[in-house]
């Protein structure tokens, strides 16, 4: 049964109640202070691939931690995390098609799998929120639309794809403070890649997401894109390698770090 996200909660918490089978909803606003990431698991074979394509497009895909072949603890990023069962809601994917979402991975896993985890944008969220910007989504209850762009990734090896966005509305001066914020988190996406003009980058109308929902863009604002940790989906859909693992879009791994501490300056 789900409840309700608590405020005081720590990544720790969070992690046993997604493992107890109590939260399998997407975790944005719980354990407000602690880093959330995405998730992309692949064999072996795959990983040194995977890694570099990591490297070359780090707007979208900020790599936190690797994990070794078959083993499924991260301590780097938390005491006792099992990437089996400690994300709400796992996608399964078959040569780029995804098969099932499932809440647990105990079965799927196996000795050659290795996980990538990715910086997410709920992190530089908490800093814009800390300053008094206003994110639509919140307020309207929804979780952040998210859209597929013409842009395309750099390619390394088999991996290649479109980039993936986030959007969320501004007026113009606080578009610029947003960007001032969010340039202090490379490792969580960083500063927008796009703003104003969506159909330069492929978009013809924010009200037709690809994940998330659509949110109020009022006349006087400007729509502000940035990367988005969905990204390996959508190269995963357009590489098509043999099996691969993701999170549900919005189904973060709650970890023990702290967001303050991924500011770099």
């Amino acid at each position: 049964m789900d409840h309700n996200p608590v405020q005081h909660e720590t990544g720790w918490d969070v992690r046993q109640r997604i493992r107890r089978g109590e939260w399998t909803r997407p975790t944005q606003g719980m354990a407000p202070g602690y880093v959330q990431a995405n998730l992309a698991i692949l064999p072996r074979d795959l990983a040194a691939d995977f890694q570099r394509f990591c490297a070359l497009n780090p707007k979208p895909c900020p790599l936190l931690a690797t994990s070794e072949p078959g083993d499924p603890s991260l301590p780097t990023l938390g005491r006792d995390i099992d990437i089996r069962t400690d994300i709400g809601t796992y996608r399964v994917w078959r040569d780029g098609v995804m098969v099932e979402e499932v809440h647990d991975i105990r079965d799927l896993w196996r000795d050659d799998l290795v996980a990538f985890l990715l910086g997410c944008s709920h992190s530089f969220e908490e800093a814009l929120l800390a300053d008094g910007l206003p994110l639509r989504h919140f307020e309207e209850g929804k979780p952040v639309p998210v859209y597929t762009t013409n842009v395309p990734t750099a390619p390394a090896g088999p991996f290649h794809g479109p980039l993936v966005v986030s959007m969320r509305p501004f007026r113009p001066a606080d578009a610029i403070r947003a960007i001032q914020i969010t340039s202090r988190f490379p490792s969580v996406h960083g500063a927008p890649v796009h703003i104003g003009k969506p159909e330069m980058i492929g978009i013809a109308d924010l009200a037709k997401v690809d994940a998330g929902a659509a949110v109020t863009v009022a006349e006087e604002e400007l729509p502000v894109f940035w990367a988005c940790g969905v990204t390996p989906q959508a190269v995963v859909a357009a590489t098509k390698p043999p099996f691969c693992i993701t999170h549900a879009p919005g189904c973060m791994l709650v970890t023990d770090l702290l967001n303050s501490r991924l500011a770099v300056f």
